[in-house]
């Protein structure tokens, strides 16, 4: 467990306002790409404070930079402001205005939280070198971090680290986590097509049964992780999406298999897709089927280094919050695997779930009435500040100093 050498950062009377902008964002979800409105209220509210801001990154991403004292060094904090395509089932007064659209996954209260530590490090000043806060687009499956980055994120605004959180509803409110190396999956997509000629359901013998053998390949796909990949490595492979067929007496010509890999390895990544062509193409073979695979990788695994980790866990302890090592990494998979693949950093889990006795309902990620535990907010603003006050009082590394 990590223990605090800085004093928690009072920011109690920013709160009003985190939770009265964090309600109105929820109110308010836009899809990736298409944040218009909050990249504007993003905007103006760095604006206000009197930070150099610079618009339509990667569309509507947004950045602001705060320089403070004569150091050289820089750190980068960010926040993704995307919502999901997904319907809204929440009665709050917030609830979303917009039909199929919905903030399931907090990306409210991360934007929030990341304005907060924007207002607090202003007013505080505790440190010398640069901040910039990266306000990031289309992080759900849309690849807003990449997008930043091939857009030249780094080059534009330097960093010798830069972090991110995520609201953690496994965790209790009040406690944070995360790990050196792999924090969260590499997320693939797989779609498969087999084709047969089609026929009557009476006549089975007439045609290449596409229906029976995307079933057995339903099967076959479930043991690769299995029979394919070393226990010792952790992957999962799942059919999420089968679709043929419109007739009960009619054999379809076309069915589609879709799923998704997750896994930590690259290597592992390999052998999966390798195997996965392999037996599609095994299938095709014994059902006299045509097949066609496409296989996207479509976010790397989120990869922490070492002393950037060890930082972001001090920075939790100095913010108030019983910080700890995770046991294990997540299969579920973020975007902010980009910036780390280009720059040292690290991301950390914030406890966002009920405290023992609560009655309110907390529902998981993703989750149609899911809604931001505004109680976390001062609890992600101190972090962030923290992160930042420490990022800019240790000294970097001589490796990375090299490199810019």
């Amino acid at each position: 467990m990590t223990t605090s050498t800085i004093a928690p950062a009072d920011v109690d009377d920013l709160l009003p306002g985190l939770v009265a902008l964090r309600r109105d964002l929820h109110a308010h979800p836009e899809l990736a790409f298409a944040e218009h409105r909050t990249a504007a209220v993003v905007a103006s509210a760095l604006r206000a404070l009197g930070l150099e801001v610079h618009e339509g990154i990667a569309g509507t991403g947004v950045v602001a930079t705060l320089r403070c004292g004569t150091g050289y060094r820089s750190v980068g904090l960010r926040a993704d402001m995307d919502a999901l395509p997904m319907v809204s089932l929440g009665d709050q007064p917030w609830k979303s205005c917009h039909p199929g659209a919905h903030h399931g996954c907090g990306h409210d209260g991360h934007t929030s939280m990341l304005l907060g530590a924007a207002k607090q490090l202003v007013r505080s000043r505790r440190f010398s070198g640069t901040v910039h806060f990266f306000f990031q687009p289309a992080e759900e499956g849309h690849g807003g971090a990449r997008v930043m980055v091939e857009q030249g994120l780094f080059e534009r605004f330097p960093c010798d680290s830069v972090y991110a959180v995520h609201n953690w509803p496994d965790l209790p409110l009040g406690q944070a986590q995360t790990r050196a190396g792999p924090l969260m999956a590499a997320a693939d997509r797989f779609d498969i097509m087999l084709r047969g000629q089609g026929g009557h359901a009476a006549q089975p013998h007439r045609t290449a049964d596409a229906l029976l053998a995307a079933g057995q390949l339903v099967v076959l796909l479930n043991t690769i992780v299995s029979r394919r990949i070393d226990p010792g490595d952790s992957a999962v492979l799942s059919v999420t999406r089968i679709e043929g067929g419109h007739s009960h007496n009619v054999l379809p010509a076309e069915v589609r298999i879709t799923g998704t890999v997750r896994s930590f390895d690259a290597a592992a990544q390999d052998r999966i897709e390798a195997a996965l062509r392999d037996t599609v193409a095994g299938v095709a073979l014994a059902s006299g089927t045509e097949t066609q695979v496409q296989y996207t990788r479509y976010y790397p695994a989120t990869v922490n280094t070492p002393a950037e980790a060890a930082l972001a866990l001090a920075a939790a302890a100095d913010a108030g919050l019983q910080a700890s090592l995770a046991e294990r990494p997540a299969f579920t998979s973020e975007d902010f695997a980009f910036m780390l693949q280009r720059c040292p950093g690290a991301y950390l889990w914030l406890g966002q779930g009920r405290a023992a006795g609560d009655t309110r309902a907390s529902h998981p990620l993703h989750h149609p009435q899911y809604d931001f535990n505004d109680e976390a907010l001062p609890l992600g603003v101190r972090w962030f500040t923290a992160v930042a006050e420490r990022a800019l009082a240790a000294p970097a590394s001589s490796e990375h100093l090299s490199s810019r």
